[in-house]
């Protein structure tokens, strides 16, 4: 057999190889394993000149008593962001209580009742009642001390029905009208104050 026969030969068979792994299936690479999902970010906390005095007077520039008394009535304004962030509210209970410190008698009824305000929020309901009544003590003529002395009384009272206390339920109930009443009279242009307590702490539980 001549050597260009050979070759020949060589070549139809290595063609025939090349074609039988050309026809292969592909391999198919697994899938890569799905990536477990990133969680939210909390949501950052507003950046007001109002946090920003807040910040500095809990770094060593503090706030004289009615200084943060009138800070705290804008950061605790109906409505404001400040009450879904916890680390907002924790700094301004800590500033609200320095400044009862002072025991400054102008400002001291209003101090007492923004940080019951805080604890309400922070649902710490029995020092926010004593913060409350401290406070209307020294001032029974403030609508919004009454309007959360009744939300108070209403979150009571839907605690006792659970609880199937319904004496005690009554009794709040009684309570919390009394108060809401009150805030009623001393500002009757507030529309916040003729609102259902029902609904208003339905509103609170959604959030």
């Amino acid at each position: 057999m001549s050597t260009r026969f050979q070759a020949a030969v060589w070549l139809v068979v290595f063609g025939f190889v090349t074609l039988a792994g050309c026809t292969r299936e592909p391999v198919m690479s697994p899938p890569p394993p799905p990536v477990a999902a990133i969680p939210a970010p909390p949501p950052a906390a507003p950046v007001t000149p109002d946090h920003l005095l807040l910040e500095q007077a809990l770094q060593g520039r503090p706030l004289p008593p009615r200084e943060a008394l009138r800070l705290s009535n804008r950061m605790l304004r109906e409505g404001s962001p400040n009450f879904n962030h916890e680390k907002t509210m924790a700094r301004l209970e800590l500033l609200l209580l320095k400044a009862l410190q002072a025991n400054d008698p102008h400002s001291r009824a209003g101090l007492l009742r923004n940080v019951g305000i805080i604890h309400y929020y922070q649902k710490q309901y029995k020092r926010a009642r004593q913060e409350l009544q401290a406070s209307n003590e020294l001032n029974p003529r403030d609508a919004r001390t009454h309007f959360y002395l009744a939300r108070l009384f209403a979150h009571q009272e839907c605690l006792y029905r659970r609880q199937g206390w319904h004496k005690k339920a009554r009794s709040r109930a009684k309570l919390a009208k009394i108060e809401l009443e009150l805030a009623r009279k001393l500002d009757p242009g507030n529309p916040l104050y003729r609102q259902n307590l029902q609904e208003i702490l339905r509103q609170e539980q959604a959030l």
